[in-house]
């Protein structure tokens, strides 16, 4: 899959530099993978979910960050929407960011 970008991965991680040995494990496992659908999606990463508008949310240091992102499986893109803390997640509406 193509991750469109780590540069977001990596200006968070910078601020939050407890997240970033799992940003870069998920980065690296992410362009590794070749899904085909969620369900595939959903077998290496069992806390995903999907919502409206091909949104996957991804769980980030157990629950401590979230990552909403937005996933073409016919492209193979995965485009990162949005990361931040969980208590930060509660204010944002994750099917319009």
């Amino acid at each position: 899959m193509n991750v469109i970008s780590f540069r977001k991965l990596k200006e968070f991680y910078e601020i939050h530099p407890d997240s970033k040995a799992y940003l870069t494990s998920w980065f690296k496992k992410v362009r590794k993978s070749d899904w085909a659908d969620f369900n595939a999606l959903r077998a290496d990463f069992r806390s995903a979910d999907m919502i409206a508008d091909n949104r996957v949310i991804f769980n980030i240091k157990g629950n401590h960050y979230r990552m909403i992102t937005r996933v073409s499986f016919g492209h193979k893109r995965i485009m990162i929407k949005w990361l931040g803390t969980h208590t930060e997640y509660d204010r944002v509406n994750a099917k319009t960011i």
